[in-house]
């Protein structure tokens, strides 16, 4: 009887497909795993070495347990781009159900999960998605490692869709196969469960590569420097005041120096005490000399590389460039655009999934659609944004109305043109066809004040107000006397 892995196969690789390939996947041995070191003949130009990959990953999530400016930069990526979290919108009440169900399972806690996610997003500048589906169509999210990911093997002609990844050797010396999600070879088996497939999601990678760079790589060896460089100043500045005493005399002989020197040495003077001494002696400090104001400016140029490379300012690192708050936000607008892209590619990777969990949980439950319209929103980057475009909004709407009323614009123009200043990204024809179509300002009564002089001059008594001519007030007045 076949398993799932092999009906896989020969989904994919059918019995007239190229006999080298199928070969491909049935050898466990080649000249690879005996020359280490050497480059796979299908791998591409563009990635890195296997040795060099892995060695390179390994670097990075040390550098994250261990540097605070490598943890540091992987937390800032996380805190602006998942932010308070995300919203998902979707028009199908019972597709929405149960994205609410998958997002809140307790196997899942996407919640908590999505900080991991980012965070190993940008530690490795891969993810990989292992997606495992009970007979229920309910989907379980989890992540493997990138350095146990061993091999990649793309479809012939598309070095960007992958067919099976391959992990690494364990313990026992054996591998796990995982099947690449293929979005037409994806069905529920005759026993009613799903083949676990495997979800590749990289950043920073290369045209014509298949796997993505981590944001902290070219920052390793500027990292290693920089706390090689912090520990010297500590240990310098450990001993600054560690200093020793040099007592120059006359002295008639070898042996009346060493006495003298035994003397001292048992009976040594303590901080603050006075000393005294005759004329035939001398005393003085060595002491290290430290220059620190020079050694300052070398940690600041290591530190300006690291946050360059990192792509965030100083002052993201506890080192203020400058002494006004203009130079600081001047600094962060590029900052926050950098995280502004990594958050819509962070959007569309949550959609992706989920739109393979809905796919998936569709073939069970035929009250959820495939098809569902799945959209997420995330958190602002900036706070400061939000007063900026609202500033912006309200002077830019002044001038629209008058081109509207002038006739010079639409009001499908004067939307798009109000939204665009605001800085939300709608659906205009959307808003327009929710709208009531009634301009509100010729049908609605402006509020009257009830008296223009509130207070009787003479007596200093109030006015009757318009709250007075209600009959419930009426009433109670006359029920007092009144």
């Amino acid at each position: 009887m076949p398993n799932a892995f092999s009906r896989f196969l020969t989904r994919v690789f059918p019995p007239n497909s190229p006999a080298a390939l199928r070969e491909t996947l049935s050898v466990s041995e080649d000249d690879n795993t005996f020359f280490v070191g050497t480059r796979r003949y299908d791998e591409s130009d563009r990635d890195r070495m296997e040795y060099n990959r892995q060695d390179v990953l390994e670097q990075c999530l040390e550098a994250w347990r261990d540097n605070p400016l490598a943890r540091r930069i992987v937390e800032l990526s996380s805190q602006y781009v998942v932010g308070n979290g995300f919203d998902v919108h979707c028009k199908d009440e019972h597709t929405k159900a149960f994205i609410d169900q998958f997002w809140s399972h307790r196997l899942n806690r996407m919640d908590a999960r999505i900080v991991e996610l980012c965070d190993e997003l940008t530690r490795t500048g891969n993810l990989f998605l292992l997606l495992t589906t009970d007979t229920a169509g309910m989907t379980y999210i989890r992540t493997i490692p990138a350095t146990n990911i061993d091999k990649i093997l793309p479809t012939p002609n598309d070095i960007e869709q992958p067919l099976l990844f391959i992990t690494k050797p364990d313990e026992n010396l054996e591998t796990n196969t995982y099947a690449a999600y293929t979005a037409n070879a994806d069905w529920q088996l005759p026993d009613g469960t799903f083949l676990p497939v495997v979800l590749h999601y990289a950043i920073n990678r290369p045209a014509g590569a298949q796997w993505g760079e981590p944001d902290i790589s070219p920052l390793l060896p500027w990292l290693r420097r920089y706390s090689a460089w912090l520990e010297d100043r500590v240990r310098l500045n450990r001993f600054r005041n560690a200093f020793l005493y040099v007592v120059s005399g006359s002295f008639v002989s070898e042996d009346a120096r060493k006495a003298r020197q035994a003397t001292l040495a048992a009976n040594p003077p303590s901080p603050g005490s006075i000393l005294v001494s005759d004329a035939s002696e001398t005393w003085s400090v060595i002491s290290p000399k430290l220059e620190a104001m020079d050694a300052r400016e070398d940690g600041l140029a290591l530190k300006k590389l690291i946050a360059a490379g990192a792509g965030i300012p100083m002052h993201f690192l506890a080192e203020p460039e400058g002494s006004t708050r203009t130079t600081a936000d001047s600094a962060g607008g590029p900052t926050f655009r950098h995280f502004e892209q990594r958050q819509r590619f962070f959007l569309w990777l949550l959609q992706d999934l989920l739109s393979v969990v809905v796919s998936r949980r569709a073939q069970v439950d035929y009250v959820v659609s495939p098809k569902a319209d799945i959209k997420f929103s995330g958190a602002d980057i900036s706070a400061r944004d939000n007063v900026a475009h609202s500033i912006a909004a309200v002077n830019m709407l002044n001038a629209l109305e008058r081109l509207y009323d002038m006739g010079l614009i639409s009001q499908r123009e004067l939307l798009r043109a109000t939204y665009r200043f605001a800085g939300e990204s709608v659906d205009i024809d959307e808003i327009m066809a929710a709208g009531t179509g009634v301009d509100r300002r010729e049908t609605s009564k402006p509020i009257q004040p009830a008296s223009q002089d509130p207070v009787q001059p003479a007596t200093g008594d109030p006015k009757k107000s318009v709250l007075q001519e209600d009959p419930l007030n009426n009433w109670i007045g006359e029920f007092n006397g009144q």
